[in-house]
């Protein structure tokens, strides 16, 4: 645990729904929230930032303070690649958290490319929101999502620390098909690896109550309908299916771009 939250940024008002989100998930933590904008230069040599650069940060950082007085904010603006700076920024932070699609993002784009490169290459948990997500209403649950992959086991423990500091129910889903190669075959051999997933974290979290739930269909639609009642989805970036050479899993990219709340993506980094 660093003890810090990172938000990226970018003058629009999807980061300003980051920037509530990031103040929320700082304030559970009892962390600071770091504001951070970064300037792609034009050309290389041209790295003085822009005096408009200090004002959108600083009104990010008075967006958090409102949201959560209190909270103790900095901020940052960084000239360089928006992915690496971020990157650069998750080795010393407990999460991360950016707009699905910036003012950077085209019309027609499902997903910004910041992110999905980001949730691939971070050291950290990455959350993505989009600017219709909006605050939790606090009761609904948390939802995670497990397939038995590496990535999924680490988001198990995120996504049982996320429930706990939220005093929310966990919702494990895991979905099965009957003809997929990647997937349990049966309810019940899906049922028995939904529990392997969960195994012994109620040991460590026994004040989040849980909830298993094992559902016919493809596990991105599973995960997508499940998201309309949470506020919160947790998944690994990517699952048993993963293909060599992806940045990150198609479920995950697939969740982060039509969620219904805001999503937690996290990567195993050992």
């Amino acid at each position: 645990m660093s003890d810090l939250v990172v938000v990226g940024v970018d003058g629009s008002e999807m980061s300003l729904t980051a920037v509530e989100a990031a103040a929320g998930a700082a304030a559970r933590r009892g962390a600071k929230l770091r504001v951070v904008h970064v300037e792609v230069p034009i050309k290389p040599r041209y790295v003085v930032p822009d005096p408009a650069s200090a004002t959108l940060v600083h009104e990010a950082a008075a967006h958090a303070l409102d949201a959560e007085p209190g909270l103790v904010v900095t901020r940052a603006v960084v000239t360089g690649d928006v992915v690496h700076v971020l990157e650069a920024e998750s080795r010393a932070a407990d999460l991360i958290v950016v707009g699905s699609r910036g003012l950077g993002g085209l019309t027609g784009l499902l997903l910004g490319s910041t992110p999905v490169s980001l949730a691939a290459r971070s050291h950290c948990p990455v959350m993505t929101v989009r600017a219709e997500h909006g605050a939790a209403a606090g009761a609904e649950p948390v939802v995670l999502g497990v397939d038995g992959s590496p990535d999924s086991a680490e988001a198990v423990d995120v996504a049982f620390a996320e429930a706990a500091r939220r005093r929310a129910e966990l919702v494990v889903v895991h979905a099965w098909q009957p003809d997929g190669a990647a997937a349990d075959t049966t309810p019940g051999t899906a049922a028995r690896s939904l529990a392997r997933a969960v195994a012994g974290r109620a040991d460590t979290h026994p004040d989040v109550t849980v909830r298993r739930d094992v559902v016919d269909g493809r596990p991105r639609d599973v995960l997508i309908e499940a998201s309309r009642t949470a506020q919160l989805l947790v998944v690994g970036a990517r699952g048993r299916s993963g293909i060599a050479g992806l940045l990150l899993g198609s479920v995950s990219q697939a969740v982060m771009t039509h969620a219904h709340c805001p999503v937690v993506t996290v990567r195993r980094t050992d």
